[in-house]
């Protein structure tokens, strides 16, 4: 670590310490933080152990609470839909009830790669906030509507809006933390989507009972949507977006913060969209190996998010005790989350096979809400729970695919990438659940076992590549390096050539050495 200045210093284009003039188009904007620091230049484990700490207290419960509101907004209208919005919206005919579900992922998708573009060019925590703000001002107007075509319409500016919040965490999550560290951290926010489902039932219980002008789904959104505005405000001045502008950390904290993240290969920072790292993306064939896993293994959420108080429903319980019975899937839910994601932490080579295991449970649940008859009320109920399952999967591939992919805008579009494939899952799943088929959905639950099958091959192919590419990348004989991480923004692809003039917007001045010798990029999907 003692050579961290001089590598800074290698990108200046005039006087060391010019912070002017240091080349933030090409390289991260993390070389101004180790170009400005001029104390010791190493730091001790017990010292990175601190400030990790203080990281997870500054950045987790921002991180945790924020989608926790996202996800309990996401399956409020399954709730609802026992307290009649299907009645009050014309929603009982055909497959409105299906679409309306689905239509949301619709505006996800088209809403992801805006925004992620939009957190890579401005602060990040400013995007944030106000992609809440008008997520939650979109909610709350949910009872102005009168009719499905309403709901149509609100649901997809609801999904439009929502729909760069993962892939900003996952950006926040990975400009902080170490490739080691990551899996972790994405289950511990992600693992509210299972908590939040304890407590939502709980609230919409109590809400159930007001009476009044209104239905009870009316307070519903009224109450969801107010706490998602002010959340959104808050996000303001309380989001830690990267360590480099981040309020709160001395100037060793800030240099240690950003020096330890070399070790990625990935930069903290870098606002200059490089058009050559989205052509990589889009011809890596890992990327579409994981964002069609996303897109099958999503099949499965539909009877979790939108679905399941209606299947409760069905085995003869009333809406309110309906409601109860959800308790414990959130409690299972976000417990295997933070299970899953801290045996990925502990044994990273064993990733890939955390999630396949998670869709032969998905699997297995698919098959016995299919097959077994409705008297089994325990093991429905059973099905019920362990269904959700497929987070806990998910959530261990986000710090996957996060950490095997280098280069800013590569990142950044891996992420919201990944999260449109998400989104295609979550659009064609309530498809299947059809109208007709309620309550049993016979046909729904049996595409589930067969999208859960193919997304697990799925994720043991791009296990077998990346295992492939990594005795490859050893036979070349040279060792995993970090001295150019920042100035010189390479991506994973380490067999790339580089452009040599200097009008290309790749163009690497600082680079010594040739192709063969560029340092290796382990991917992060075997031991």
């Amino acid at each position: 670590m003692s050579s961290i200045k001089e590598d800074a210093s290698h990108v200046s284009n005039g006087e060391e310490g010019d912070l002017k003039k240091l080349d933030t188009a090409h390289g991260d904007e993390a070389i101004k933080v180790l170009a400005a620091y001029d104390g010791d230049q190493t730091w001790t484990p017990e010292e990175e152990n601190k400030l990790r700490n203080k990281i997870d207290m500054k950045l987790l419960p921002v991180l945790c609470i924020t989608y926790a509101f996202l996800y309990a907004d996401k399956v409020l209208l399954g709730q609802a839909a026992l307290f009649g919005i299907k009645d009050d919206l014309q929603l009982n005919s055909g497959n409105r009830f299906s679409m309306a579900s689905s239509i949301f992922y619709l505006g996800f998708i088209l809403g992801a790669y805006p925004v992620t573009v939009l957190a890579q060019r401005f602060p990040i925590e400013r995007v944030a906030s106000l992609a809440i703000i008008v997520w939650g001002t979109t909610l709350i107007v949910t009872p102005a509507c009168t009719n499905f075509r309403g709901l149509y319409a609100q649901r997809f500016f609801l999904g439009f809006t929502e729909a760069g919040i993962s892939p900003i965490f996952m950006m926040i999550v990975g400009g902080w933390y170490k490739k080691d560290e990551q899996s972790l951290r994405m289950g511990a926010w992600y693992s509210c989507t299972g908590y939040v489902s304890i407590f939502s039932p709980l609230v919409n219980y109590a809400l159930g009972h007001l009476g009044g002008a209104f239905s009870p789904w009316f307070y519903m959104y009224f109450l969801a949507g107010g706490l998602t505005i002010l959340c959104g405000v808050l996000i303001y001045f309380v989001l830690p977006s990267d360590p480099i502008r981040a309020k709160g950390f001395n100037d060793r904290e800030r240099f240690i913060a950003v020096s330890r993240m070399r070790t990625n290969n990935s930069g903290v920072r870098n606002t200059h969209f490089k058009g050559s790292q989205a052509i990589e993306l889009l011809t890596d064939i890992k990327f579409w190996l994981i964002f069609f896993y996303a897109l099958c293994g999503m099949f499965a959420n539909a009877p979790i998010s939108t679905f399941q108080a209606i299947i409760i429903d069905g085995f003869g319980f009333n809406p309110l005790n309906s409601l109860l019975l959800m308790i414990p899937s959130g409690v299972y839910a976000g417990t295997m989350m933070l299970i899953t994601t801290y045996l990925a932490y502990k044994f990273p080579g064993w990733r890939a096979y955390l999630v396949i295991m998670s869709q032969l449970v998905t699997m297995t649940a698919a098959i016995m809400l299919w097959l077994l008859p409705r008297s089994e009320l325990g093991a429905l109920l059973f099905a019920c729970y362990i269904l959700t399952t497929t987070g806990a999967g998910y959530a261990v591939t986000m710090g996957l695919f996060l950490a095997n992919n280098a280069g800013y805008t590569k990142r950044s579009l891996a992420s919201s990438g990944l999260y449109i494939g998400y989104s295609l899952g979550n659009f064609a799943g309530p498809q299947v659940f059809r109208h007709e088929d309620s309550p049993h959905y016979n046909l729904g639950f049996i595409v589930v076992v067969i999208t859960a099958i193919i997304a697990g091959l799925l994720v043991l192919v791009y296990r077998i590549i990346c295992s492939m590419e990594n005795r490859r990348r050893d036979k070349m004989g040279t060792l995993e390096g970090f001295e150019h991480a920042y100035e010189d923004d390479l991506t994973d692809n380490m067999s790339l050539p580089i452009p040599r003039g200097p009008h290309s917007p790749d163009y690497l001045p600082n680079w010594e050495g040739d192709v063969a010798s560029k340092p290796k990029f382990y991917y992060a999907a075997s031991s």
